[in-house]
C-alpha cells in the first residue's frame, strides 16, 4: 500500500540499509536511469509502503520470508510511463476502465483533464472524475478545468465553470493543475476571469495547463505566455514547439488516435539538437480501439523512437519531464530512492515489449495481463440522465431554407490527422427551397442537448466522403458536447438523433433508416461503465460502419468529435451558429452570391 514519504521515510532507511525487509524486490535488471540516461546492468530495486527504498547490486539483506521477488532476468527497468495531458472521456470509459486498458500497456501515472464532463456537469462531474480516480491502482492525477465554456459568447455549455469552483477545487486532493485554458484569446486580451483562474493555480503552487491553438507567434502569443501557461499541446510544427520551449513553457508532443504531431516536432531534438528536457509526450485524445489494440504510452515512445529519437531520450520525455513539468519530480518519474515503485520490465527498448508492470510496488500487470482490480464509484442518476433533447426530431429540422437555384455556403472542410478545420465555400443547389449537400459536401447539424430547448443549428461539411443516404450521430461533440450529426439524409439524421436521445448518449450510424452501429454511454452522455474490451469492439463497429458508409479517414469519430470545438481553427459549428474561428465570431451560413 502506498504512503506518503514522510509516513515511510524511517521504513525506507532500514530497508535501504539492509536492516529491514523489503515488501517486493527486483532482481537482476538493467536500470534505466532517466536522470543520467544511461542503463546500468547487474541492479535490483527494493520497494517499501510503495515506495523506492533501494537501487543498487544486491538487494538480498533486504529480502525477508515474505518479500516478493521479480527476477528481471537482465531485463531493463524503465520508469513507469507518464501521460502529462489527456483526457479520460476520449477513451470512451470512466478512470476506472481507462485504467484497466492502459495498465498492460505500462502506463503508471496519467495527468487528466475532466473538461468534458466539466461542459455537461459541472463541478460535480469533475468530483466525481476525481473521486474514481483516487481509488485506481496507479497515479490518476485530475487537473481542475478550467474553461466551461471554452469560448464564452460562442457557445452555451451545460454547466459553466466560474473562477470561484476553480479556485475552490485548487485545495481538494488529487486536483494538481489547472486544465488547458483554451480561451487563450482571452488571457491575451486580460481577460479578468481567466487570469483570475490561473492566478488562483499559480497561488496554490500548481502548474498551469496551456492551449494556444493559434500559428501567430506575434504580440498575442507573448501576452499569453505573460498570462501564466505553463505548457502548450497544440503544437504541430517544429517551429512552434521551439517558440514555446524558448519561453520557458514545456512542448507537450501528441500522439492520439488522430493527432499525429510528434514526427513534425522531434526534429528539434533529433536535427536541431535542442536540449529535450522541456519537450514533453502525451495523447491528449485516445480511443478505446487504440487503447485495447495499439497501445497507449508505450505506442507514443516507439512512435518517437520511429522517428529518428534515441531510446532513452524518448523514455524521458514520457516519464521525468513530465514528473518535473508538474514539481513532482520527488514522487515520480524515476526508479530512485523516495520515487513511488512504478516500473516496467521490458527486453527491447527500442521495441519496448511491456512484459510486466509494476505500479506504487504492486505487481499489476504480467504479459499484457491485468492482475489488479481498478475500483469504480457509483455514478448518480444525474450523470446517467444528461440527454434532453426537448422533443422529437424530424426531418424539417435539418432544413436550410433558401430561393434561387443554387446558395453559396461556408463549409467545414475536415483535416486528416489534424484538429484543425478549413474554412471552405461551396456553391450548392436549391431543391424545393431547401440547400441541399452535394458531392464531398454533406449535412452537419449541431442539437442543443443540456437545456431541452429543442434547438438545431444546421450547416455543412466536407472532408468525410459519405456516400447513400446516412447519418453520424454523437453525443461526444467537444468541447461544449451537444449532439453533432453529420449526413447525407435528413431522414437518417433525425432517426440518429432520436436514437440518441433514446439510449441516453452515445455514437450511431444510420444508413437507409436502419442502424448500422451503435456504442452506448450513459454516463453524461460521453462514457460507458463497461469493460474496455467491449466499449472498443462497439467503437470499432462505429468505425467501421463509417467506412461501410464510403468514409476513408484514418480516425473519423476522432474527427466528427471535434466539429463543435470553437477554439482550434478555423471553422466550427456551435449552439449559436457558425464560429469563425480565426477572428472569435459568429458568422452567416450563406454568402452574397
Amino acid at each position: 500500500m502506498l504512503k506518503s514519504w514522510i509516513q515511510s521515510q524511517a521504513r525506507l532507511v532500514e530497508v535501504a540499509a539492509g536492516r529491514a525487509p523489503a515488501d517486493l524486490v527486483v532482481r537482476g535488471g538493467q536500470w534505466v536511469n532517466v536522470h543520467t540516461r544511461e542503463a546500468i546492468p547487474g541492479i535490483d530495486v527494493a520497494v517499501a509502503d510503495g515506495r523506492v527504498a533501494y537501487v543498487g547490486p544486491d538487494a538480498g539483506p533486504s529480502v525477508g520470508p515474505d518479500t516478493q521477488v521479480v527476477e528481471a532476468a537482465g531485463r531493463f527497468m524503465v520508469p513507469g510511463l507518464i501521460d502529462a495531458h489527456m483526457h479520460v472521456e476520449s477513451g470512451m470509459l470512466t478512470p476506472a476502465g481507462f485504467a484497466a486498458a492502459v495498465i498492460p500497456h505500462g502506463t503508471t501515472t496519467i495527468f487528466h483533464d475532466p473538461h468534458e464532463i466539466a461542459n455537461v456537469l459541472g463541478l460535480e462531474g469533475v468530483r466525481l472524475m476525481r473521486d474514481e480516480s483516487l481509488l485506481q491502482p496507479i497515479s490518476m492525477f485530475t487537473q481542475m478545468p478550467s474553461c466551461a465554456p471554452s469560448a464564452p459568447g460562442l457557445e452555451t455549455t451545460g454547466q459553466p465553470i466560474t473562477e470561484g469552483e476553480v479556485a475552490q477545487a485548487m485545495g481538494w486532493e488529487g486536483i494538481v493543475a489547472l486544465g488547458e485554458m483554451m480561451n487563450f484569446p482571452g488571457v491575451a486580451a486580460g481577460d479578468r476571469q481567466m487570469l483570475a483562474e490561473i492566478a488562483a493555480t499559480r497561488a496554490a503552487g500548481k502548474t498551469v495547463g496551456g492551449h494556444y491553438a493559434s500559428p501567430d507567434l506575434g504580440r498575442p502569443f507573448h501576452a499569453y505566455v505573460a498570462g501564466g501557461a505553463n505548457d502548450d499541446h497544440e503544437t504541430t510544427t517544429e517551429a512552434q514547439g521551439i517558440a514555446r520551449v524558448r519561453q520557458g513553457m514545456g512542448c507537450m508532443m501528441r500522439l492520439g488516435s488522430a493527432w499525429y504531431d510528434v514526427a513534425s516536432q522531434i526534429t528539434a531534438i533529433t536535427e536541431k539538437g535542442l536540449d529535450p528536457r522541456f519537450f514533453i509526450l502525451c495523447t491528449d485524445d485516445s480511443h478505446s480501439g487504440t487503447l485495447v489494440h495499439d497501445g497507449h504510452m508505450n505506442r507514443v515512445v516507439r512512435h518517437a523512437i520511429a522517428c529518428g529519437c534515441d531510446p532513452l531520450v524518448a523514455i524521458q520525455m514520457a516519464t521525468v519531464n513530465a514528473a518535473s513539468h508538474f514539481g513532482l519530480e520527488r514522487e515520480l518519474g524515476s526508479i530512485t530512492p523516495g520515487r513511488r515503485a512504478d516500473v516496467i520490465l521490458t527486453s527491447d527498448l527500442r521495441i519496448l515489449p511491456i512484459e510486466a508492470v509494476i505500479a506504487q510496488g504492486r505487481l499489476v500487470a504480467e504479459a499484457g495481463r491485468l492482475l489488479v482490480d481498478c475500483p469504480r464509484i457509483a455514478w448518480p442518476e444525474t450523470a446517467r440522465n444528461s440527454v434532453h433533447l426537448g422533443k422529437r426530431l424530424a426531418a424539417p429540422d435539418f432544413e436550410v431554407r433558401a430561393t434561387g437555384a443554387t446558395a453559396r455556403v461556408r463549409v467545414i472542410g475536415v483535416v486528416e490527422n489534424q484538429a484543425p478545420t478549413k474554412a471552405l465555400t461551396a456553391e450548392l443547389p436549391i431543391r424545393d427551397g431547401v440547400i441541399e449537400g452535394q458531392g464531398d459536401t454533406c449535412h452537419i447539424a449541431l442539437v442543443e442537448r443540456h437545456r431541452a430547448t429543442g434547438g438545431v443549428v444546421n450547416g455543412f461539411v466536407s472532408g468525410f466522403g459519405y456516400r447513400g443516404r446516412m447519418a453520424v450521430a454523437s453525443t461526444v461533440a467537444h468541447d461544449s458536447h451537444h449532439m453533432i450529426v453529420v449526413g447525407t439524409d435528413r431522414d437518417s439524421m433525425a432517426a440518429a438523433a432520436n436514437h440518441l436521445g433514446a439510449i441516453g448518449g452515445g455514437v450511431t450510424v444510420f444508413r437507409d433508416g436502419a442502424e448500422l452501429a451503435s456504442v452506448a454511454l450513459p454516463i453524461a452522455g460521453l462514457m460507458s461503465d463497461r469493460p474496455a474490451e467491449e466499449v472498443a469492439e462497439a467503437a470499432q463497429a462505429i468505425v467501421q460502419a463509417m467506412r461501410d458508409c464510403g468514409c476513408t479517414l484514418n480516425n473519423a469519430y476522432m474527427q466528427h468529435s471535434l466539429l463543435a470545438l470553437v477554439v482550434i481553427p478555423e471553422l466550427r459549428i456551435s449552439d449559436l451558429g457558425l464560429v469563425d474561428v480565426t477572428r472569435f465570431e459568429l458568422v452567416d451560413l450563406m454568402l452574397a452570391p
